[in-house]
């Protein structure tokens, strides 16, 4: 992936903000603005505990892009590092299972989300623009199809099968 410039810090945006429902315009990867977007990603998921992807949607742009880094993760198998995709979409999805999801816009829940937990996804790299494809499995797999859904305008909560499948954030000291 080329280097991108160093990002800037955003706030997170939280539900039930308008932008969190909003599906995202398609972008130009090589436009200077979604360049910066793409390091302020970066950047913002850095320095955010726990954090394992982000959003435009999160950081208040409607447009499909966003950041995955799930190294270090305990439940990572295969990983691609850290990385920006734009206008990205599923090729093939399988292995269906349920399991836990938080997110940053929604701090307070977390939820049991069906997901395919092997994926094929499809998308531009910040600045050259070059198409991509990435094959992952288990919590790599996991963390695009979440970050997709933002792109989408979806929250994990509108994949949750009920009130039931919702629960209180465990707070670790």
């Amino acid at each position: 992936m080329p280097t991108l410039p160093s990002g800037a810090l955003r706030d997170v945006v939280r539900a039930p903000a308008r932008v969190l429902s909003t599906g995202g315009a398609q972008v130009d990867p090589a436009d200077p603005e979604v360049i910066r977007l793409a390091a302020d990603l970066l950047a913002t998921q850095a320095v955010s505990p726990g954090c394992v992807g982000l959003a435009a949607q999160q950081v208040g742009v409607a447009w499909r892009v966003f950041s995955v880094d799930v190294s270090g993760h305990p439940k990572t198998r295969t990983g691609h590092g850290a990385f920006v995709l734009c206008n990205a979409v599923v090729l093939e999805a399988s292995r269906w299972e349920r399991g836990r999801e938080g997110c940053m816009s929604v701090p307070d829940l977390t939820g049991d989300v069906k997901r395919a937990r092997r994926l094929v996804v499809s998308g531009q790299l910040p600045m050259t623009g070059e198409t991509v494809t990435i094959s992952t499995d288990a919590f790599e797999a996991v963390a695009l199809q979440h970050e997709i859904d933002h792109t989408d305008g979806a929250l994990f909560l509108d994949r949750v099968a009920g009130a039931h499948a919702l629960h209180a954030r465990q707070t670790y000291l």
